[in-house]
């Protein structure tokens, strides 16, 4: 992909670094494929604030996307790659070849008229979706699934991707993108590449409110509330602080937060800090 700079004529233009969208052929979405979504601005069932910092912003609608490319065997040929507001990634439209139409994550490279296909015998090409066992070794893969005709859950991510690193028995055992070493079973699907839009994480919003556009409010610092507040709040001057903790007291910045003697620790082989996980 590639990113656009902008010429500060505005403050809010001066640090603003922008996608170029050079990937995206279409700005209208596929009508079909397209559904109402509710903006809930943090409140819960009540209307009462649940989640603080959100709010406003742009209505946008969301775009049905097939994660678990179930249509077997049927070529499809990419219509449009699209700009999704729900994701970070790009989509991409597929016109199959009985008339069906539908919404994939694009990964990197796909190109208008390309065809993609997905099923237990198709070629581990770009785009294609396939069971694990069927892989060879090395390859990149996205939209993975944990369970067999579930849909993908892992690995959806701009620029993400896990590489098959061996297969052992009824699993196949991926490098995810933290480092982490996981099995997965081997009659699971994936999808062949790397998740589109890979400079996602250089673009930068230039000013607040292209945030609130969003819909995500200012953020406002712990240390610059009051103790009644914050346990990080108060304090004379700025001689306040302290240990970094959240809002109701737990510990932030290094302390371990997954669940001890989780179910799916058998499936980890190597934690993303190099740990090995004992059995």
């Amino acid at each position: 992909m590639a990113l656009r700079k902008y010429k500060p004529t505005t403050a809010g233009t001066r640090w603003r670094i922008g996608n170029a969208y050079a990937e995206v052929t279409t700005n209208v979405p596929e009508k079909s494929l397209v559904e109402k979504k509710n903006s809930t601005a943090g409140r819960n069932a009540q209307g009462r604030r649940s989640m603080r910092y959100m709010g406003g912003g742009n209505k946008i609608k969301y775009r049905i996307i097939d994660f678990k490319r179930n249509k077997k065997d049927i070529p499809a040929i990419v219509k449009s790659v699209e700009y999704d507001p729900n994701r970070t990634a790009f989509i991409a439209l597929l016109n199959y070849a009985d008339g069906e139409k539908r919404y994939i994550i694009a990964p990197n490279g796909l190109q208008v008229g390309a065809t993609v296909i997905s099923g237990d015998s198709v070629a581990p090409e770009l785009g294609n979706a396939l069971q694990l066992k069927f892989m060879p070794l090395g390859t990149m893969v996205h939209n993975i699934e944990m369970q067999p005709g579930q849909g993908g859950k892992l690995v959806r991510s701009a620029g993400a991707s896990a590489q098959l690193s061996n297969k052992e028995e009824k699993y196949g055992v991926l490098k995810m993108p933290s480092g982490e070493l996981r099995k997965v079973l081997i009659n699971c699907y994936a999808t062949v590449g790397v998740v589109s839009n890979s400079d996602h994480n250089l673009e930068s919003m230039g000013k607040a409110g292209r945030n609130r556009w969003k819909g995500i409010k200012p953020r406002n610092r712990a240390v610059a509330m009051n103790p009644v507040d914050h346990p990080m709040g108060g304090g004379e001057g700025k001689a306040s602080g302290g240990h970094p903790r959240s809002r109701t007291g737990k510990y932030a910045k290094g302390q371990i937060t997954r669940t001890r003697g989780k179910g799916s620790d058998k499936m980890i082989i190597q934690r993303r800090n190099g740990k090995k996980i004992s059995k």
